[in-house]
């Protein structure tokens, strides 16, 4: 089974992957954004655009998928934002015509919490300490342009299931698709202090630079 969590930028994918992958076992986090980030890599900078606009991480994303369906023993989870029908019918539709069960939820949440969740990302003053004034905000500035529209996309009802989770927190997101998918996850069993340092060092994990 792969568990394809879509959603805004500062949506919580990420955060709500890592959190199933470690309370299922035998589950595995393979991020599709790695293979677009490698793309960018190879490009000079005038020519880096949307990644999802070339047919190689499209083919590439399915290819790899397609392999981990098929070879491991175990639920895939592909955190990705996704909000052009026609790329999601070139990974997420194409994967379910090659025979997988593929179970898409797309996270929702009104604008102004997914906001507050960007402004918490990325220790905003360590960082611009660090790394200088602008390095946290690159990412964030763009996901905040790109927010309207991708809320509005992935309301329709190509992007079921759809989850609102302004008042969930991570773990019980996380629940909530377990169930819509019929896994059982390991319990939480863990205060909310603890989940949020968990959350904290995914984000050190996540943090680019370029």
């Amino acid at each position: 089974m792969l568990l394809w969590i879509n959603g805004p930028f500062g949506g919580g994918k990420t955060q709500t992957a890592h959190e199933i992958q470690r309370r299922l076992p035998g589950s595995v986090i393979c991020d599709p954004e790695h293979a677009g980030f490698g793309l960018h890599r190879m490009l000079p900078p005038a020519l880096r655009g949307d990644f999802q606009d070339l047919v190689s991480w499209r083919r590439g994303v399915v290819e790899v998928l397609d392999l981990a369906l098929s070879k491991h023993d175990g639920v895939v989870i592909a955190p990705m934002t996704v909000t052009d029908s026609g790329y999601f019918t070139e990974t997420v539709g194409r994967l379910r015509e090659m025979g997988h069960d593929i179970r898409h939820f797309a996270l929702l949440a009104e604008r102004e919490t997914v906001l507050e969740r960007l402004r918490g990302r990325g220790f905003g003053h360590l960082l611009q300490y660090v790394a200088g004034k602008d390095a946290p905000l690159r990412r964030e500035s763009w996901a905040v342009q790109q927010l309207d529209h991708c809320l509005e996309r992935l309301r329709e009802p190509e992007f079921a299931e759809h989850l609102w989770t302004d008042h969930s927190t991570v773990p019980k997101t996380a629940d909530r698709i377990a169930v819509l998918a019929g896994l059982t996850l390991l319990p939480n069993g863990e205060g909310a202090l603890r989940n949020r340092l968990r959350q904290v060092r995914v984000e050190l994990k996540h943090i680019r630079f370029d």
